[in-house]
């Protein structure tokens, strides 16, 4: 479950089964097996970030010793470069390490958040919800359901990729398909629209967070709320739902064809009929998030709710925007539990302590990640050189005329280009953000709007690299089948996912950006 991270190594095995390692079956050529070598030699992220922050450090001395500088185009002020190495570098430094880290917005709210996820996950409850809603609808639309659910059952964690592949083998099957196209197919959805959902997920609060410590530092202090973006991702579900069908239908399905079946063809999920325990469960889940449902409407919909704000009586912002957090967690934690107690997976009060802190253990990876990103973070801004980044990249894009569709695109082709050999989300965004928010927000694009973009490229490129932590779990998958598959017939068979649905989802944002919608709840592409 790490920060709602794609890609938690803590999580791979969920299935039980032991991962074989994708490069010693390698089947790949070429770039491919560029980028599997080059990927492999990357360290951890953590020594990814402890070396851009010294690289951060020796930059501040540098430029400060020549005197770089800029003037904000705000106020006309002169932006200058200090020096990290030295006296007061070394006080600041030592006297707010903990306080960086501490205080770093991102950190509270992904716990707070994930562990009634936890509760969710390891109770049962969103297992099986996937597993009735993939089996219930008609044939028709089962296509797009696959990839519906994909994508949204990432708001428990990675559970969707873990889940949904093996569940879209077997109704493949029992439609006359290949399994294996419907491996295929389960797992694109899941990983390239990774960042897609009809819900806020804990990856809208994990780059809001992020987003929200760069902007506290940039004039007027804005803050970037988890719905930010959930106009635009909503939407980009259903993009993905239908693109991603027609993918399936035009090149995964036929090509499957001609695999041999051969060897165990077992699951852990053998239909989709649920059992007179499971069904209680959901309906106690189901009344008891209906009744939570009710009363959080009762208390935001009235003019005199009290989760409005009390002065101006709007919702954007409010305490409910605010106070999203804690709501979600009860969101999740009160139908966990009741599916729990009715299932028997909650016996006693300590069993749903048990599962919060299975949460917490899965994030361990996460918290020690965060500790040196809060130091890059808040040094990259004491330095003043992100500003002067900011500025300077700013004057740089509107000399070339770059300040539309085509910046847009070379923006997300980068992140997408680097997420084939760095997986984690958050650490790319947290390079990312207080390089490219001051710099978009000088030509007047909202910190949201950055972010946006970013989460495009970030989540597309996830079902092709070999280097993404399931990848093996879906190669083992696949060898049940016909273990003389490859890596590079796999990634062959996800490349058009990639591609394809990359074009689609471009275009859907240079639509939304024609017209100027809202991307999110009181959010827009442009800051005025």
């Amino acid at each position: 479950m790490a920060e709602q991270e794609k890609g938690s190594p803590e999580s791979a095995n969920l299935t039980g089964n032991e991962s074989p390692d994708p490069v010693a079956d390698t089947g790949s050529k070429g770039l491919l097996r560029w980028i599997e070598v080059m990927g492999n030699k990357l360290p951890h992220p953590f020594w990814i970030f402890v070396w851009i922050t010294i690289l951060i450090v020796v930059l501040s001395t540098v430029t400060a010793y020549f005197g770089v500088s800029a003037v904000h185009p705000d106020d006309g002020s002169l932006v200058e470069a200090k020096n990290l190495i030295s006296g007061d570098g070394l006080r600041r430094f030592v006297e707010e390490v903990v306080t960086n880290f501490a205080h770093f917005a991102p950190f509270g709210l992904v716990l707070v958040m994930l562990m009634g996820v936890s509760i969710a996950e390891r109770s049962g409850l969103l297992a099986v919800a996937m597993r009735t809603v993939a089996f219930s609808v008609p044939k028709k639309v089962v296509l797009p359901v696959i990839f519906i659910i994909g994508a949204c059952g990432n708001i428990g964690s990675d559970a969707g990729i873990v889940i949904v592949p093996p569940i879209a083998a077997l109704i493949f099957t029992q439609m006359g398909l290949h399994p294996i196209a419907g491996l295929v197919a389960g797992y694109a959805g899941a990983t390239a629209g990774f960042t897609a959902n009809f819900f806020i997920a804990g990856t809208d609060v994990l780059l809001a967070g992020i987003s929200t410590e760069i902007t506290s530092h940039m004039p007027g202090g804005m803050e970037v709320s988890p719905t930010a973006n959930w106009y635009f991702m909503i939407a980009s579900t259903f993009l993905l739902a239908f693109g991603g069908a027609f993918i399936a239908r035009r090149y995964t399905i036929p090509r499957c064809q001609k695999f041999e079946l051969l060897g165990n063809f077992d699951h852990a999920v053998t239909d989709g009929k649920l059992t007179p325990v499971e069904k209680k469960g959901l309906k106690r889940a189901g009344i008891s998030l209906l009744i939570y449902s009710v009363l959080i409407i009762l208390l935001v919909a009235p003019s005199w709710g009290p989760l409005r704000d009390p002065v101006t009586g709007g919702v954007v912002p409010s305490p409910f925007l605010r106070g999203l957090i804690p709501i979600l967690f009860f969101f999740f934690a009160i139908p966990g539990y009741y599916y729990g107690k009715a299932t028997g997976a909650i016996k006693k009060p300590n069993d749903l302590l048990k599962q919060m802190e299975h949460g917490m253990k899965e994030l361990s990876g996460y918290i020690v990640l965060m500790l040196i990103v809060a130091q890059f973070i808040n040094l990259f801004s004491w330095s003043n050189l992100d500003t002067i980044l900011a500025i300077t990249g700013a004057d740089f894009l509107k000399s070339t005329g770059l300040t539309g569709p085509i910046l847009f695109v070379f923006y997300m082709v980068l992140v997408a280009f680097l997420n084939i050999f760095l997986g984690s989300g958050s650490a790319k965004w947290a390079i990312f953000a207080p390089i490219f928010i001051p710099m978009l927000a000088q030509l007047n694009y909202s910190p949201a709007f950055v972010q946006l973009m970013y989460r495009v490229g970030d989540s597309i490129t996830n079902c092709v690299t070999p280097l993404y932590v399931y990848f093996p779990l879906l190669l083992g998958w696949i060898h049940k089948y016909n273990k003389n598959i490859g890596i590079g017939t796999i990634v062959s068979l996800l490349i058009p996912y990639a591609v394809i649905l990359f074009i689609m989802w471009m275009v859907l944002l240079f639509v939304w950006f024609a017209l100027n919608l809202p991307i999110g709840v009181g959010e827009f592409i442009y800051l005025s």
